[in-house]
């Protein structure tokens, strides 16, 4: 006992020296007799799940889910799961959880390019959109004006029909005019032309 208290004393020492950690890694052994007296037919790593049968003050008869039945101290039983089990199954969670990220991740991949190609799209059509105002909005400003110059001139004609009907009638005139001259000529001489 007194090698003990003596250990325990140094032990501050120690831990200054040097940094440890306590291990929750522990190993039961599983006996045939009730007070774990004989030698141990297994051993039984932290986190083992079994199934308390009965309880006999220090110990226990137990059973582990593939039937072996056995006793064990009751001081290494408790019911709440050790921190190795939750450790474990975290990380098991963790571990399907990324891959179940890795998964969405490759279902949305070729959504999020088809979004992206559609914004660009969508970019696009939109400077066309805004082009094609625009125009559509000088095209307006232009019918507007032309509508006032059809309402200005709307009982006139237009100077290229009058210019080109005045050059058909003088062309008409000018050889109507040759034509009773001649006419008259020939009427006067005998019907012979003079010139």
């Amino acid at each position: 006992m007194r090698l003990i208290l003596g250990l325990l004393a140094l032990f501050p020492l120690l831990a200054a020296a040097e940094t440890a950690y306590v291990t929750d890694n522990l190993r039961l052994g599983l006996h045939n007799a009730e007070d774990t007296s004989d030698r141990a037919f297994r051993i039984l790593e932290s986190g083992q799940p079994m199934e308390i049968l009965i309880r006999a003050g220090s110990y226990a008869n137990v059973r582990l889910p593939d039937g072996t039945e056995g006793w064990v101290k009751t001081a290494y039983l408790v019911t709440d799961k050790p921190a190795k089990l939750i450790v474990a199954e975290t990380m098991e969670q963790r571990d399907a959880l990324a891959a179940e990220l890795e998964e969405t991740r490759a279902a949305f991949a070729e959504p999020a390019e088809t979004i992206e190609r559609l914004q660009a799209e969508t970019g696009d059509l939109s400077a066309q959109l805004e082009t094609a105002r625009t125009e559509i909005a000088s095209l307006q400003d232009e019918n507007a004006s032309i509508d006032v110059l059809k309402a200005r001139y709307k009982g006139s004609l237009p100077l290229t029909w009058v210019g080109g009907a005045l050059l058909v009638v003088l062309v008409v005139g000018f050889l109507g005019g040759l034509w009773y001259t001649d006419y008259r000529s020939r009427k006067r001489h005998g019907g012979i032309r003079i010139y």
